[in-house]
């Protein structure tokens, strides 16, 4: 008699034992370069935005600033421990960003195009977060996805009101 039960290459009862790949994660090596890539736009946030609030001098565009400017100070010492953890060195770079925002004169477009960089940190947290196995690491991400979405709201709402 034949049996037929198939056979399993990779049961089920092993899927612990494969790699986060394998899996359907990102390796530890692009969850780095993402690491570093988002600590780099973030310190241009943050340089951008103390400035801007230094040069708004008051007013509701200079408390936002200085609110968006304590965040994205947060997540740049956030993004480092994720990245010291994974025992990887963090860029000391940052983003370009940072000159192309700061040439704006305009404060309220600055603020635009600023926004314009919180809804791309957006666009790249969001893609990665299913991808992202490290419980700690995965709440961070979305802790930080979520402060940028607020961040583009309270944004929004100075804008309509200083127009």
């Amino acid at each position: 008699m034949i049996d037929d039960k198939p056979e399993f290459a990779s049961p089920a009862c092993f899927l612990d034992e494969a790699d986060d790949v394998y899996s359907g994660y990102a390796p530890r090596t692009e969850i780095v370069t993402f690491l570093n890539e988002l600590l780099e736009a973030e310190r241009a946030g943050s340089r951008v935005t103390l400035e801007s609030a230094r040069e708004a001098g008051g007013g509701p565009i200079a408390t936002l600033m200085a609110a968006v400017q304590k965040d994205e100070a947060r997540w740049c010492a956030v993004l480092l421990g994720h990245i010291k953890e994974l025992g990887a060195e963090p860029t000391p770079n940052m983003g370009a960003f940072c000159a192309k925002c700061m040439a704006i004169a305009d404060m309220s477009e600055r603020l635009a195009f600023l926004n314009r960089g919180q809804g791309w940190v957006v666009k790249r947290i969001r893609p990665m977060l299913p991808r992202v196995r490290d419980d700690k690491l995965h709440a961070d991400l979305k802790a930080m996805l979520d402060s940028h979405i607020e961040n583009i709201e309270k944004a929004n709402a100075v804008e309509a009101a200083t127009k």
